[in-house]
């Protein structure tokens, strides 16, 4: 009894605190500045708390049902990773003739050369019973003036921690093409002034929706690794709509030669 009575009265003030908002809306044209910049700062932060509920409820019930974190990993696998972007919602979830260094989330940047952007991005949602990741990101892409297009990931600094020449970095996708073009993955790794770079193009026609960046053959300086992220650089992009329905990244040492 006592637990219905609590939620008849929160849900009666979330009714009085709704139209409160909502006449505040309907009068703000006509408000005083003072009282709209006092207003506004209510409303902001009101609405982080809002997306910061919103994102962890809505990754929790979003489809599929077998959780946000659940991913095929190799054996011996010592740190693993799915960015933000296939997680859960980001705040602004699609745009139109989206301008170069967009950041679409926390840890994802949009960039290209067009003069005339005609590229838009959306988060969608993920359905079918084969995804492991709650969201995908789907670019459409219409006449393209760019000579290159790409989307970078950033990586926690756990990804750093560690990190050694023994290592084999691993990119698992899963990715929908309307037609077909080439993308390349390019692992960026910055250790003090310099900086590692390690390209694989992505089998785009098989079941192995993955790569793998041997470490071995760069010259890293394991002591001052400060930061990795991944660019997926797509070739031709035009008139194509490219769905990124899963990005996940792990690492794992490589076996004793």
């Amino acid at each position: 009894m006592r637990r219905r009575l609590k939620q008849m009265i929160e849900t009666r003030i979330n009714a009085l605190a709704t139209r409160r908002w909502a006449r505040r809306a309907t009068m703000a044209e006509g408000l005083s500045l003072p009282t709209l910049r006092r207003l506004r700062g209510q409303a902001r932060g009101l609405r982080w708390e809002i997306d910061r509920f919103l994102f962890v409820a809505d990754g929790r019930l979003a489809l599929p049902l077998i959780g946000s974190n659940a991913m095929q990993l190799p054996l011996y696998t010592d740190w693993s990773h799915r960015p933000e972007l296939w997680r859960g919602p980001i705040p602004l979830k699609g745009a139109s003739a989206v301008p170069s260094k967009t950041l679409i989330g926390s840890e994802a940047t949009l960039y290209h050369d067009c003069q005339i952007s005609e590229l838009t991005y959306r988060q969608v949602r993920n359905t079918s019973e084969e995804d492991l990741a709650p969201f995908g990101l789907r670019l459409d892409v219409f006449r393209f003036d760019g000579s290159f297009l790409s989307l970078s990931v950033e990586l926690p600094d756990e990804a750093c921690h560690g990190l050694s020449k023994r290592h084999l970095v691993r990119m698992d996708y899963s990715i929908d093409l309307e037609k077909g073009i080439e993308i390349f993955a390019r692992l960026n790794v910055k250790h003090g002034p310099n900086m590692e770079q390690v390209v694989r193009e992505l089998p785009l026609h098989t079941d192995e929706g993955y790569v793998e960046f041997d470490l071995a053959y760069t010259k890293l300086n394991e002591k001052r690794v400060e930061k990795l992220w991944i660019d997926l650089i797509f070739e031709g992009p035009e008139m194509n709509q490219i769905v990124l329905r899963d990005l996940t990244c792990s690492r794992r040492p490589r076996a004793e030669l």
